[in-house]
């Protein structure tokens, strides 16, 4: 990098040391966030209030801790996750490194509950891999609503309310729920709901404390009942209204069109990972989530100044094609050669570059 952007090597090295940790990463994430937020363009995309989180696996070189093998994507070797939550206007507001060979669900929750931007998060999705019962009752319990797209939905257990005469036509309900004994421990769930709102406990510790112990836990069995029940009422929604189906699916989607943007962008190396402690490889996933919003940032605003210039021609385009569009796209992009930071008089005073004229 010292070589390809005609700076010191000493120079690098002292700006890394003293600055790239995880909670300056953070905060410049968080900037770069809110700032997009702030963008007209993004509200085409979403209102800020709906995510998505998914998985991103990377291999390692070495002997890493925390890495773990699985030959489906990784050959003979070791690799970490990356899982990344998205939200519906193509931000990134949180990441985090967890091992491979666990479930994404465990993590779900972990940076809803710590994200520090302007969004204001009400409603996530996720794949079949995100979701349980626990995390249905968890989401119920924050006031949040939990969205997954879950595979082989047909197979879903559906529960109905114990000692109620009612009659369920054309669905199969295997279940049960006592609305009674919930009730009981309803007070505890508020408390528990209360302690992962503080952050007194993080939701991963928790769920991982509940999996490892489930049938000495009671706890696992009362968050599985009104998880249950949560899903069923979920489940239910899916089926009868296609524009929640459609809604879930394209976030999912936003969310793969920036997993490639990252793997595009994470050139150096090959991609691998070379940091052995857990903290070191949190610095490197934040800066890649940095530079992945930075592009999103940048494909945005410019995308911006377009449209207008196209609607001061006369050829306004239609909110739906504004919809449609997408600042993950990285075709524009030129990864290689040689970097400049330096800026002209006009880039200080937040002026932005001449766009290309149209070709003749």
């Amino acid at each position: 990098m010292a070589r390809s952007a005609s700076l010191s090597y000493q120079t690098l090295w002292w700006i890394a040391h003293h600055y790239l940790r995880e909670d300056t990463i953070k905060q410049a994430n968080n900037q770069l966030v809110n700032y997009h937020h702030q963008q007209w363009l993004t509200q085409y995309w979403g209102g800020g209030t709906l995510s998505s989180s998914d998985g991103q696996r990377f291999p390692v070189s070495g002997k890493i801790r925390n890495a773990k093998s699985i030959v489906r994507y990784f050959g003979f070797g070791q690799g970490v996750t990356f899982y990344t939550h998205t939200s519906d206007q193509y931000a990134q507001y949180g990441s985090k490194v967890i091992p491979t060979t666990e479930r994404d669900a465990t993590y779900v929750l972990d940076e809803i509950l710590g994200n520090e931007t302007d969004l204001e998060i009400l409603e996530h999705t996720t794949d079949t891999a995100g979701y349980t019962d626990l995390l249905f009752a968890l989401f119920d319990l924050l006031g949040l609503q939990f969205s997954p797209r879950i595979r082989d939905i047909s197979d879903q257990k559906l529960c109905k309310i114990k000692d109620r005469a009612l009659d369920y036509p054309e669905l199969k309900f295997t279940g049960t729920i006592n609305p009674a004994y919930l009730k009981r421990r309803w007070d505890d769930m508020l408390r528990l709901a209360g302690s992962l709102k503080r952050g007194y406990v993080t939701a991963s510790l928790f769920i991982s404390k509940l999996q490892s112990y489930p049938r000495q836990n009671n706890w696992t069995y009362v968050l599985q009942q009104y998880g249950q029940f949560i899903k069923t009422i979920f489940i239910l929604r899916y089926l009868q209204s296609k524009p929640l189906r459609r809604k879930i699916h394209a976030q999912l989607n936003k969310g793969e069109l920036l997993h490639a943007l990252r793997s595009w962008l994470w050139f150096g190396g090959d991609g691998v990972i070379r940091r052995k402690q857990e903290e070191d490889q949190q610095e490197v996933v934040g800066s890649l989530n940095l530079l992945t919003n930075m592009v999103v940032l940048w494909n945005t605003i410019y995308q911006q100044k377009i449209i207008e210039r196209v609607r001061k021609q006369g050829n306004s385009p239609t909110e739906e094609d504004i919809r449609h569009l997408s600042p993950a796209r990285f075709e524009h992009i030129n990864r290689l050669g040689r970097y400049s930071f330096q800026s002209t008089d006009e880039l200080r005073n937040g002026k932005l570059r001449p766009l290309r004229k149209d070709k003749a």
